[in-house]
């Protein structure tokens, strides 16, 4: 059996006493460390000091294609495909499409019709050159265009940065029919013009001449145009730089539209074109 001698003992002894001593000097520099940092925190600070702005992260454009179409153009469905192409490409709040019906070739709802030409479609059609359909606007610069040219339209204005980020919230009242809707704006620099609420539908099963000239009484229509909250051509709006603006408005839900499908555009725009969009569905 060992023997354990007086110097084994001792020196085992002076061991544990100096991993006893190590330990309590760690936990006492923590100790000053944390107080030191506590004093440091509480340290006076000039009320001019404490809140200093900070310009945000560079914001990307999001891109508001205007779609011009009608139950009756018989290549509108190929435009069409163009858009969920762009949409699945880039993302379906990158690309903002409105399908806005206007125009001869566009049909007005009756009793017995499911159409989906508006007055205030057929303002926007007029006051875009009423172009042959189907048209596309991007970011509402310059004219009207063929959907061959909507790739590369749509590729420029999305590498942008926009001096306004943009955000849309909503809440549905059913019993009431009508949907309260929140716009809030952050100027990342200067930003100026007209705030635009539209509402839009997808999902609508109506009548749509095919290419080959057959009507489809099947045919679903998506992003469709349904009204203009907040007047036909929006209302004055402006951020300075690093301020934040919320507008709230409210929209009534006509009986024959579906909000579980609806979605709120929101979009600022000036004679420049569009500087930010947004959309938020109007039943989470």
């Amino acid at each position: 059996m060992p023997v354990c001698t007086c110097k084994q003992g001792n020196d085992y002894i002076l061991q544990l006493q100096f991993l006893i001593k190590m330990k309590l000097t760690n936990i006492l520099y923590a100790i000053m460390g944390t107080a030191c940092i506590t004093l440091s925190a509480c340290d006076p600070v000039d009320e001019a000091d404490r809140l200093i702005y900070v310009k945000p992260a560079e914001v990307k454009r999001c891109v508001l294609l205007e779609e011009y179409t009608g139950q009756r153009c018989v290549n509108c469905p190929n435009a069409a495909a163009v858009i969920e192409q762009l949409k699945e490409q880039y993302g379906d709040n990158a690309v903002i499409a409105v399908g806005i019906h206007g125009g001869p070739l566009a049909v007005y709802p009756t009793d017995k019709v499911t159409g989906l030409r508006t007055a205030t479609g057929d303002e926007y059609f007029a006051a875009a050159g009423s172009p042959d359909l189907p048209a596309g606007r991007i970011g509402r610069r310059g004219e009207t265009c063929t959907r061959d040219l909507w790739q590369s339209a749509v590729y420029e204005y999305i590498q942008e940065t926009t001096p306004l980020s943009l955000e849309v919230t909503c809440s549905y009242d059913e019993e009431g029919r009508k949907a309260d809707i929140g716009i809030t704006a952050l100027g990342i620099e200067k930003a100026a013009g007209k705030l635009q609420i539209w509402l839009v539908e997808d999902g609508i099963t109506a009548m749509q001449l095919m290419p080959d000239g057959k009507p489809n009484s099947e045919y679903v229509h998506n992003h469709v145009f349904r009204a203009a909250v907040n007047g036909t051509w929006g209302e004055d709006f402006g951020v300075a730089e690093g301020e934040t603006k919320t507008v709230v408005r409210t929209a009534g839900i006509e009986t024959a539209w579906k909000p579980e499908n609806m979605s709120v555009v929101a979009f600022v725009y000036n004679d420049n074109g569009v500087i930010q969009a947004t959309k938020c569905r109007m039943v989470q």
